[in-house]
């Protein structure tokens, strides 16, 4: 019935994920250390896509932990010389027979461990504060953040989908795709070619005169028309060059400065250009990407639209990233009030304040050499690059949202949610170029013996996936471009590292 009323069920959040990851960073100090690594350290590798993940967020609450943490260090470093010293008093007052000095030296250590104690606790107590503000405020999760650099906010304002048009690919990549970050491989595969050469039928008889178009016409009308036609909203659809990482420095307006970052943008005349004559290593897709519901599941197809000669042929991949590993999830069990949240404090700073107290001073030397030599190392890289004009690899190995990805927590529902998303962006591709080529003249009469063949593909999303392995045609599995049945031991599971 048209214009029926119902009650509105609850929905995810938009941003679910995004306040999952900036919660997880208080409360999980390698993770943290990893984001702020990757988002905002000095490098010259590319960063991998943003895949519905709120990088300037994120990068600015993993700062406000990190920033928590050593300020912890500090004061624990700073305990930890009064501690000894108390002891050395109390052992001096012993052996010169000095009683009230020994004794002072005795409750010295018991003061220091008491206020240790309260300064474990209280960082607990803040991370924990700050986790659950971000998780569950109604606003924008980076506003209860303070900015980190204003050159790494700048940059990572860049990366958004909406802005980010090229991305360099890490040379081992190459080997297998370019799509670096986009999660499990579900299918690659060349369709069928169409012949774009014949002209329409006349209305009146006779023949139409075909409308001249090239790849990037194709691409554009995809692009533009693709959500509605697919009826998936909110589809973002994008041409993006994908250039191999070794072959960065070609392109100028990729990596002005080789001893600096590539850049996520260029102009778009580069990346039409990737289409229309592919470069060395470079070459421009489609990006069709569907974040399922709460950015549980993401969806990617990558398309290029190949015209040589009299015929039209696409390339097609299609690749899934699953919902995040159980580890984010803490943030839901946190005990938030009265006895419980009292014991669960109590027993934290308790068990943790003597190893946090003893290994503070080690934790920052730790630190320190780590930052020097990465320093050190990096500083070598530049003046090779300057002085020895060393060619380096430039590209992403991988992105943040497959790299804290886990397929053991895909249900039921984002399994079927992902097959819906394929097919209908398998259809919406067909839909529309069929649309194209009449809009052009073109005789569609080989477009419609190669759809045929085209609608007989499958995607299959299966319940047992257990890494990186690549699904076919009616639930089979593809390892190292075999096909064959899938199994318990085909791959691992993706875990995180910290």
């Amino acid at each position: 019935m048209a214009g029926r009323v119902l009650p509105s069920l609850p929905q995810y959040r938009k941003d679910g994920v995004t306040r999952r990851l900036c919660a997880s960073v208080h409360l999980d100090e390698a993770f943290a250390r990893e984001v702020d690594h990757r988002l905002t350290g000095d490098r010259l590798t590319a960063l991998g896509l943003t895949l519905g993940i709120n990088f300037v967020a994120l990068a600015r609450h993993a700062r406000a932990a990190l920033l928590r943490r050593e300020t912890l260090d500090r004061q624990l470093a700073w305990l930890f010389a009064a501690l000894i010293l108390s002891l050395l008093v109390a052992v001096w007052g012993l052996v010169e027979g000095r009683g009230s000095v020994a004794l002072v030296g005795v409750y010295g250590p018991l003061g220091i461990l008491g206020a240790s104690w309260w300064l474990v606790r209280r960082a607990e107590v803040q991370a924990r504060d700050a986790a659950q503000e971000v998780f569950r405020n109604p606003d924008k999760a980076e506003k209860l953040a303070a900015p980190v650099e204003p050159e790494a906010e700048s940059w990572l304002q860049e990366h958004s989908l909406k802005r980010a048009n090229v991305l360099p690919y890490a040379d081992a990549a190459a080997l297998t795709n370019p799509f670096v970050g986009s999660g499990s491989k579900i299918k690659e595969v060349v369709w069928q070619p169409i012949d774009v050469s014949k002209p329409a039928e006349a209305p009146n008889g006779g023949k139409l005169t075909i409308l001249p178009f090239d790849a990037v016409d194709l691409h554009t009308y995809i692009a533009k028309e693709m959500e509605g036609i697919a009826g998936l909203q909110g589809l973002r659809a994008k041409n993006r060059l994908y250039v191999l990482g070794s072959n960065a420095y070609m392109l100028p307006e990729l990596l002005p400065d080789r001893t600096a970052r590539p850049r996520p943008q260029i102009p778009r005349q580069f990346v039409q250009a990737g289409l229309q004559s592919p470069g060395a290593g470079m070459r421009t897709h489609l990006c069709l990407e569907r974040v399922g519901e709460g950015g549980r599941i993401i969806v990617s197809m990558y398309l290029r639209a190949i015209l040589s000669g009299p015929s039209l042929t696409w390339e097609v991949a299609s690749y899934a990233i699953p919902p995040l590993h159980g580890r984010f999830y803490r943030v839901d069990r946190l005990p938030v009030a009265g006895a419980e949240r009292w014991r669960s404090l109590f027993r934290h700073a308790t068990s943790r304040t003597w190893p946090e107290l003893r290994g503070a001073v080690g934790r920052i030397r730790d630190r320190s050499r780590s930052r020097r030599t990465a320093e050190k190392a990096l500083t070598k890289l530049r003046r090779d690059i300057t002085e020895q004009h060393w060619i380096v690899d430039y590209g992403a190995h991988d992105s943040l949202r497959e790299w804290i990805g886990d397929w053991s927590e895909a249900g039921y529902a984002e399994r079927i949610d992902s097959q819906d998303f394929l097919f209908r962006l398998q259809q919406g591709v067909l839909i529309a170029t069929e649309r194209f080529l009449k809009d052009h003249h073109v005789d569609t009469s080989s477009f419609d013996k190669a759809q045929q063949i085209i609608n007989t593909q499958t995607y299959n999303i299966s319940g047992d996936i257990t890494g990186n392995s690549n699904f076919g045609n009616h639930g089979q599995i593809n390892v190292n471009g075999q096909q064959g049945h899938g199994g318990p031991g085909q791959g691992g599971a993706q875990q995180p590292q910290p």
